[in-house]
């Protein structure tokens, strides 16, 4: 959008932009100037890119530009949210306050994705190895044994002939399996770059089994964490509604956030406008309809996120303890049919020599 950011272009990661956002409520709420703050962030950085960014930060703020205008200069770091946030607390007089709320904000989606990469390392590891140890027996050690069945010279169980057939066909079409594997995730990513396409595939996640609950849970609760932090940062409630579907990742649900911020536009409660999208848990509904009756809904969108972001925790973990025994009873069920093609024709010839 401006020069400095056609300039630097800077990534910076999550847990990066959750330390400089903590770095920076600290400092503002020492009453030091934000010019001054800003400054130094930036000397605490070790990261040139994030040094001067934030240099440029600081230089649009010293010219007269206000700290939300002058972030809105690197929009692939500082988000809508951010932004409308910290233009809400520069309106209002309590940037350290609202900072602060960021601050807590950047953490808990830091901390939030930290512990679902952490808790898919191990049944990703156990996939990968368990596929490669079947590869392993299919390519290398079931032909080196259908080998000697072949000196045999007797008929082999149907079993052993299925297995063979498999290990032939991965050892003659593998290597072109993969290549028409790949070639098809290209393809499918080309897919759902189309709207219409990307749209359908989240809807159909959506109907899964144990991914849709998910994906649900996911949605749902970053959109009551993030609505309930721009309410608390007195962002009106359509601009907040707006911001908290933008960061949503499934297009069905943000589709459906959109149309109850219509809703809403045109006289609807809260309450009924996200009802009315099928999307959101009764409990949170029940909990909104509470905060719109009493004029505390600023306490109760807090309390529903809270309830929001525990149950997707829960739910992450149950999802990883059904899937770990699946895998394990999976790949018992594949290495045991492989020892059970083996050993047939084994025992049959063990048999007949005793006869």
């Amino acid at each position: 959008k401006g020069f400095a950011a056609s300039l630097f272009k800077p990534r910076i990661s999550a847990s990066d932009l959750a330390l400089l956002t903590r770095q920076l409520a600290t400092l503002v709420e020492s009453s030091l100037p934000v010019e001054e703050a800003l400054l130094a962030v930036a000397e605490q950085s070790e990261k040139p890119r994030q040094k001067n960014m934030m240099m440029a930060v600081r230089s649009k703020v010293v010219e007269g530009h206000g700290l939300a205008d002058a972030l809105a200069e690197f929009p692939s770091v500082f988000d809508d949210l951010f932004r409308a946030m910290v233009a809400a607390g520069e309106k209002s007089g309590h940037l350290d306050t609202v900072l602060n709320r960021l601050a807590d904000y950047t953490e808990r989606r830091q901390q939030t994705r930290s512990q679902i990469i952490q808790a898919m390392v191990y049944p990703s590891l156990m996939l990968f190895f368990a596929f490669g140890i079947v590869l392993l027996l299919l390519t290398v050690v079931v032909p080196k044994i259908v080998g000697q069945f072949d000196h045999m010279g007797q008929d082999l169980p149907g079993i052993t002939q299925f297995l063979i057939a498999i290990s032939t066909w991965l050892q003659n079409y593998g290597l072109f399996m993969l290549m028409v594997i790949a070639v098809l995730v290209v393809i499918a990513q080309r897919i759902l770059q189309q709207k219409h396409m990307k749209l359908k595939f989240h809807q159909l996640i959506l109907k899964l089994p144990l991914i849709g609950k998910v994906s649900r849970g996911m949605n749902t609760a970053r959109f009551a964490r993030t609505l309930s932090i721009l309410s608390a940062s007195a962002v009106p409630l359509l601009e907040a509604m707006r911001i908290s579907g933008d960061v949503l990742e499934n297009q069905h649900i943000k589709n459906q956030v959109a149309d109850a911020a219509v809703n809403v536009k045109e006289g609807s409660s809260l309450r009924a406008a996200l009802e009315n999208t099928k999307i959101f848990p009764p409990m949170m509904m029940h909990m909104i309809a509470s905060g719109e009756k009493s004029g505390e809904l600023q306490q109760m969108l807090a309390r529903a996120a809270d309830n929001q972001d525990r149950e997707f925790e829960a739910l992450i973990g149950i999802s990883l303890k059904v899937f770990e025994p699946l895998l394990i009873v999976s790949m018992a069920g594949i290495v045991l049919f492989i020892v059970m093609a083996i050993l047939q024709p084994i025992l049959a010839l063990n048999n007949m020599v005793n006869i």
